[in-house]
Order: C-alpha cells, then sequence, then structure tokens
C-alpha cells in the first residue's frame, strides 16, 4: 500500500507527530510512505510532468551494514533528516522542491519532527479543492503515482474535505478512465480510496474523541500567560481579561479557567442571561474580593455571547469591572501565540498512538467500511465512523444559534460538563452553605508518600467544594505523623485560592503509614470528630486505605468513608491508568531531554544515557521513551541482562554506520532507576562508550528529583479538580449509608472504602478488595499494566528490530 499523509486547515502542535508517526509505522508495516505538502492545494498541483523523483532504487547499500531486508535499508537511508526542512529545497539530493507537492519520503526524512511545532510539510485551505474540478485533479495526481491510502489531520472541515473526496472517487476514477487520463488498469488497481482523519485543531471542538491534536499544548500556553499574569494582579490588585481562542467551542476558557483559578469565565454554550451577566459576573467578583482577595481574573473565549446571542467582548467586560467596580483592570489578547511553540507530552505521545492506529485502519480497510476517525476516550485511542463525529460536531454549533444551549452542552464530551460544574463549585464563594447543618461533614485531607503535581490543585478543589456545600474542611499536615501530633487545621477558602499553580504538597508529606500506631489514628479520629478521609498520593496512600479498611472492625472511629485518589509520578498505582503527577512528570522529561538532545545533536555522535524516577514502575521511562524519539529503555518490569545489552549496542553500531553516509545525530537512552542493580546508568554509559568506539561517544545524566516537576500541567491541575469532586461526590454518598446503619454494623459496609480510577473509556470507583488482588505488592505495582504495550512501539518508530535481527 502507498500512503500519503497531509495536513491542513489551522496549523496545531503536534501534526509533526503525526507525519512521523505514519511515515515511520507505515514503513514497518511494508507501506511506501507519501507527504502532500500544503495540504489539499498541495494534492490539487501534484507535481509537474518535468519533475523527476529522488531514484530511490539505486541508493547504494552500505557497505559495512549488512541486514536481512535490504530493501528496508533503502527506504531508511533515504534523505539526510533535512528534507522540507524548509519546505523549498530538498538538501540530500541538491534539488529544488518548487512544482513537487506529492512527495516520497523515507524513515529519516521526519528525524526530528517530535519537537517541532505547527507543521513542517506545509498547511493552506485551499479554494480549489472545494471544486470538483479541484478534487478530479487530486484524484488524478495520487492515481499519477500510485497511492491509494490518505491520512488527513485537520479540523472538522478538513475532515469532511476527507469523505467528500472518497465519496466521490469512482466517479472522479470513471471520468478519468473516459477522458484517456489513466489506464483501464489505474482504474481497476485505484477503484477505492482508503480515508482516516485525525484531528488536528486546538479548540478541541471535534465530538466523540476527548481530546484533539493541539489542545493540551494551546492549554499549556494559555496556562502559563495566566501564571505570569497573577503575579502582577497580585501585586497591583488589577483584574485582568484574557480572551482566549474558542468562536464555537468554549474548552480552551473552561479548561484554563479552572486550571488557572479564574473568577469568571464566559464560553458559547452556557452563556449567561441577556442583560444580567454584569451583575453576575461583579456579584462573584465583589465577594471574592470582600474576602480579601487581591487579583481577578476573568477569561473570555472569542465567541463569547449571552442567552441573545449578542457578542460579550473583552473590552465589554473591562468596561464593565471599571466602573462598575472600580478595578484597575487590564485586557490581554492571546492570540495566535496559543497555536505555536513545542509540543507539550501529550501532543507528542497522542498523535504518535492515533498516527498508529490510522494506518493499521486503512490496512485493515475495504470499500463497505466508513470513514474512520481517529480519537481518544480518557486512555483509550477510539475508531469512530468520520461523518457522524462531524455531524455531532456541527449540531453543537447549530443548536447555540438555535439557543439550544442545553443540547449543546449535551452534545459535548462527559467530561466538559463535569468540569464547568467543577468551575462553579470551586470560584463561587457562597453566601450561606448549601446543606442542611444535619448532613454537613467534618472532611479530613492528607498528603501521603511522595509530592507529585496536582496534589494541591486537587485539595484546594475539594476544599472549595467542602465550603459550597457546608462541610468543614481539615488540613492535616505532615501525613499520619501530623495526625498523631494534632497538626490539624480547617482551611479557608481564600487560604487555598494559590493552590492550583503551586507543585509538590501545601500540607506536606510523607511515607508513614497509619500501622505504626493504628490505635492511636483511631482515637485521633475520634478526638477531632473526623467523618470522612481523602488520602491523596500514590502506593503509601493506597496501602494507608487498605491498613484502614481492615483495622474498622477494632476501632470503630475508622468507620468512615476514606477514599483514595492516586498521585504520584511513577503512575504504579494498581487498577488506575492514570495518576496525577505522571503528566508533570513527563512533561519535565521532555524539556529536559529536549535539552539534552540539542545537545547531542550539536555533538553529531553522542549518545546520552538519561535515567528517571519512577521506582519499580517504567511507565515515566517508557511514555518518555515514546514522547522524546529516544532509541532504547530500560525498565524493571523487562530488567537489563547481557543479552538485551549485546543486542542494543549492536542496533547502536548499525544505525551510526548507516549515519555515516548522511548526517549524524545524538540519540537518548533512557533507563528507569530500578531497572536493575547491577547494570546501572553508569555502567551502561561506560559499556556503549567502550563499543562506540569511533562511531559514537556516550554521556550519563540522572535528571532525579527534577521530575517531581515545578508548576503542575494544565492536564494533571484539570483532571484534578474532576476526580477532586468526584471523590467529594463518593464521600457524600457513603457517609448518608454509614449514617443508616448502626454502629456496629458500620464497619462491615465495605463500599465506604474505594480509590477513584480511570480505566480505559471509563472514570470508575474500585473497592480495596479487588485493588489489593491487583496489586503487585512486592514491586509496588499493578500485576498488570496497560502502558507496557508501548515499549514495542518505541522500538518499532526506531527500527530497531530491522537493524539487529
Amino acid at each position: 500500500m502507498k500512503i500519503a499523509v497531509l495536513t491542513s486547515g489551522g496549523d496545531s502542535a503536534g501534526m509533526n507527530a503525526v507525519v512521523r508517526g505514519v511515515v515511520r509505522i507505515g514503513i514497518v508495516k511494508g507501506c511506501e510512505t507519501w507527504v502532500v505538502r500544503e495540504g489539499y492545494e498541495g494534492l490539487v498541483r501534484g507535481n509537474e510532468e518535468n519533475v523527476q523523483q529522488p531514484p530511490y532504487d539505486n541508493i547504494p547499500a552500505s557497505k559495512d551494514v549488512t541486514i536481512a531486508d535490504p530493501g528496508f535499508l533503502k527506504t531508511l537511508r533515504f534523505g539526510d533528516g533535512t528534507l522540507l526542512r524548509d519546505g523549498t529545497f530538498d538538501h540530500h539530493y541538491g534539488r529544488s522542491l518548487k512544482g513537487r507537492y506529492i512527495i516520497r519520503v523515507g524513515w529519516d526524512d521526519v528525524r526530528g519532527y517530535l519537537p517541532q511545532g505547527g507543521t513542517l510539510i506545509g498547511t493552506a485551505r485551499s479554494k480549489a479543492f472545494r471544486t470538483h474540478e479541484g478534487r478530479l485533479k487530486a484524484a488524478f495526481n495520487m492515481i499519477k503515482e500510485g497511492i491509494d491510502a490518505l491520512v488527513v489531520c485537520g479540523g472538522d472541515g478538513s475532515l469532511t474535505g476527507a469523505d467528500v473526496f472518497r465519496s466521490e472517487w469512482p466517479g472522479l476514477v470513471a471520468e478519468l478512465h473516459a477522458s484517456g487520463k489513466i489506464t483501464e488498469a489505474q482504474a481497476t488497481q485505484h477503484g477505492h480510496l482508503k480515508i482516516v482523519g485525525l484531528v488536528g485543531s486546538i479548540d478541541n471542538d471535534m465530538s466523540m474523541t476527548d481530546l484533539t491534536i493541539g489542545a493540551p499544548t494551546a492549554l499549556h500556553r494559555i496556562c502559563e500567560a495566566i501564571d505570569s499574569i497573577n503575579s502582577t494582579a497580585a501585586s497591583h490588585k488589577r483584574a485582568f481579561v484574557l480572551e482566549v481562542m474558542g468562536r464555537h467551542c468554549g474548552w480552551l476558557a473552561l479548561m484554563a479557567g479552572v486550571a488557572g483559578g479564574a473568577d469568571f469565565i464566559f464560553i458559547p454554550e452556557r452563556p449567561p442571561e441577556a442583560g444580567r451577566w454584569q451583575e453576575k459576573m461583579c456579584e462573584a467578583i465583589s465577594r471574592h474580593r470582600s474576602v480579601g482577595k487581591r487579583k481577578t481574573i476573568v477569561i473570555i473565549a472569542e465567541g463569547a455571547h449571552d442567552s441573545s446571542l449578542a457578542p460579550i467582548k473583552a473590552d465589554d467586560v473591562k468596561e464593565v469591572l471599571s466602573e462598575t467596580l472600580g478595578l484597575d483592570t487590564r485586557v490581554t489578547t492571546l492570540g495566535h501565540t496559543q497555536r505555536g511553540g513545542r509540543p507539550c507530552y501529550y501532543d507528542r505521545v497522542l498523535p504518535t498512538l492515533q498516527a498508529v492506529e490510522a494506518v493499521d485502519a486503512l490496512l485493515e480497510a475495504n470499500p463497505d467500511t466508513p470513514s474512520y476517525m481517529i480519537g481518544i476516550s480518557e486512555n483509550k485511542i477510539t475508531r469512530v465512523p468520520l461523518m457522524e463525529a462531524v455531524e455531532l460536531t456541527r449540531n453543537v454549533a447549530k443548536a447555540i444559534s438555535e439557543k439550544d444551549f442545553a443540547k449543546a452542552m449535551s452534545l459535548r464530551d462527559p467530561e466538559f460538563a463535569e468540569t464547568l460544574d467543577g468551575f462553579f463549585h470551586t470560584s463561587w464563594l457562597m453566601k450561606e452553605p448549601y446543606l442542611p447543618i444535619q448532613k454537613r461533614l467534618r472532611v479530613a485531607f492528607m498528603h501521603v508518600g511522595a509530592p507529585a503535581g496536582g496534589m494541591n490543585a486537587a485539595t484546594r478543589a475539594a476544599v472549595r467544594y467542602c465550603l459550597y456545600q457546608g462541610h468543614t474542611p481539615l488540613a492535616v499536615y505532615n501525613g499520619f505523623n501530623g495526625l498523631l501530633d494534632d497538626n490539624i487545621t480547617p482551611l479557608t477558602w481564600l487560604g487555598v485560592d494559590n493552590w492550583m499553580a503551586r507543585g509538590g504538597s501545601e500540607l506536606g508529606t510523607n511515607r508513614t503509614l497509619p500501622s505504626t500506631n493504628i490505635g492511636q489514628v483511631a482515637s485521633k479520629f475520634q478526638e477531632h470528630d473526623i467523618n470522612a478521609l481523602m488520602l491523596i498520593g500514590g502506593f503509601e496512600a493506597f496501602t494507608s486505605l487498605v491498613e484502614l479498611e481492615e483495622a474498622r472492625e477494632a476501632y470503630p472511629p475508622l468507620c468512615v468513608p476514606v477514599v483514595h485518589l492516586p498521585a504520584t509520578i511513577s503512575n504504579n498505582v494498581p487498577v488506575t491508568e492514570y495518576s496525577l503527577g505522571s503528566d508533570t512528570s513527563l512533561n519535565a522529561l521532555v524539556d529536559a531531554c529536549d535539552a539534552i538532545k540539542q545537545s547531542a545533536a550539536a555533538s553529531r555522535s553522542r549518545v546520552f544515557v538519561v535515567e528517571t524516577q519512577g521506582g519499580r514502575c517504567g511507565y515515566i521511562a517508557t511514555m518518555g521513551a515514546l514522547a522524546t524519539g529516544a532509541c532504547i529503555v530500560y525498565t524493571p518490569e523487562d530488567g537489563t541482562n547481557l543479552d538485551m545489552l549485546r543486542q542494543d549496542v549492536k542496533y547502536m553500531r548499525r544505525r551510526y554506520g548507516i549515519d555515516k553516509k548522511g548526517k549524524a545525530e545524538g540519540r537518548l537512552i533512557i533507563r528507569s532507576e530500578a531497572a536493575s542493580s547491577v547494570y546501572t546508568t553508569e555502567v551502561i554509559t561506560k559499556m556503549f562508550k567502550e563499543e562506540g568506539g569511533a562511531l559514537f561517544d556516550s554521556r550519563m545524566v540522572s535528571l532525579g528529583h527534577t521530575l517531581q516537576g515545578n508548576i503542575p500541567s494544565p492536564i494533571d491541575r484539570t483532571r484534578a479538580v474532576r476526580l477532586s469532586l468526584k471523590s467529594m461526590h463518593f464521600i457524600e454518598e457513603q457517609a448518608e449509608q454509614l449514617a443508616k446503619l448502626p454502629w456496629k454494623q458500620r464497619w462491615t459496609h465495605k463500599g465506604a472504602d474505594a480509590v477513584i480510577t480511570i480505566q480505559g473509556t471509563k472514570v470508575k470507583w474500585v473497592g480495596v478488595k479487588e485493588m489489593v488482588e491487583q496489586a503487585d505488592i512486592k514491586n509496588r505495582r499493578g500485576k498488570t499494566q496497560w502502558w507496557t504495550k508501548y515499549k514495542q512501539m518505541v522500538e518499532m518508530l526506531v527500527a530497531r528490530e530491522q537493524l539487529v535481527n
């Protein structure tokens, strides 16, 4: 199969990862891979008749490298990694790209694509492709090059164009054959066009997928701006109105509002009442100011309007804040800064995984299968009918135009509505608590284990929710040691205001477990009248939950709802696929490895062995390797042995042997800290240095505690709020059920202790018994881990098998 990939519409971070993934996975699976420059416009223009493709079949095999598949080697060696860098010149073959828009590419032509923003193969909004004549030219150009499968990365308009192209394809082929432009053999061979769509859009406005490619990076840019503005706003007691992109979708404004701790937001899907938004906004901000808040942040989507569809502009909001509340107000419009910059971790891994799924979908396609869109639901890559997703997306805009805002909200993914409710619960300061006195609880919050990004955000959200409902939030400082020392104080609305962007643990944390003095722990529960406990942490928090549950029969004061919210950079809590802090850690790893790889590239033939944290779980190392393009990864799950090291040296020597014929580059090896007690990072570095000889040198880097991150990532912040509020709902439900039981029966109520988990496409509660059954206690991780299959993908994307065997 000949597969072409193009990027269309507005650019978004992660598009280059799509191109890289399609090209490399396509080659591994035996396909020819092509790129189309300038989107659909390039498909229409094609290649001029007098411009020839480079002589692929005449690339000489290297004398010092012999592998089983010489054809693969030729593909691998095509290009020197600089093709298409400036979009106008093929540096390897020394010829102009002018007049060439559909180009066959090889392995090294997509080298270095992962950390690049925008799209290196270009994009354009093509008027010609919207016409029948334009699509006829595009079909002819594809058939001329023998291409029969197309991966399109773009927004809903681009994907609609792709499906129209596919539906018209048989007629276009017949028309080309009738006019004599293609032969009967070509018409028969290319009678069916296979198309798969990937959504590249910073607005995250596509239905049937939780995230679109580029949206996480855009959210990073916005949160970086908010974090910077906060200090200035607080210093001068100012108000800032921040306008973000989103004509028909308020996802960026909503998530930025949650992650940045905004006071008020305006989004198209849930507009304020016409004529009253000024009053409602001023009421909310006045309350915040009345308790001593020095700064005000209002976030507005560019497509914001009121319930009558009258536009609400940033300057309108500024005028109200200035004239009604007398606040010194500034407007900041981020504009296209939201699109640019290096892709974050998620916008490297998500497009890569979706590209793999796209190639598989093309290989499995037949004339009867629909065009698929590749999306994601929670942590699972999905295939959904392309046009169904596009239709639902357009229905949102239609519902908004018809003022059916309830329908518009229902067409967004469930996380959108949950996050909006979470924003109101965590930003609104109530005059009077919501719940009656008899239903109010004293809820304790404790951080257990190592610090992780998102711990403070989760605590802030739960505290704000408690105050909204009328519960009393209690901070237990320094874990179970603090509980035994009576280091417990109530938390206030303003006291947790700045916690969203703070890394580490504001409550303090350690690894002490309740079993050190379980009787005294129970006594403190009774003394402080603790009605519920939220544990935020990693494997130690899970172990603490187990110990508290087991002690309930002997110690009645422990018969209260206890919930564990996983937060650890290692992501090693059994059953759940996501722990708070892991995204922050992986972004820190990506940033560090980008800098390291830049140094390695400058040195050309140098290998860096990078050691990561993670304990006995290789999640950070594996997913970090996938996001940074590392060529080798060592994890505790697979261990390290001499045979493995021998094969890795063989791979590296052959890879650098091929590089000698072109442009050499530095490379990364990522090693989890507990991968082996014998073959340490230092040993491996020295071994590669010795075996590299004249081909390459090696250096080691230990990232250590830098991977615990500084400022939590927006993904960790927003998920912290969502999961924290779900945890509070669980506590309220279980407290109500326990209140109906006699004291002697409460310890038998097993449902009162649980862990909130993300599994596949669902967020669910898992009881203590099931968690224990799935736990590998000795190695402090789950018995089965969903991400281990991606180590093989890391090796596929660097052609390890082909170069070693």
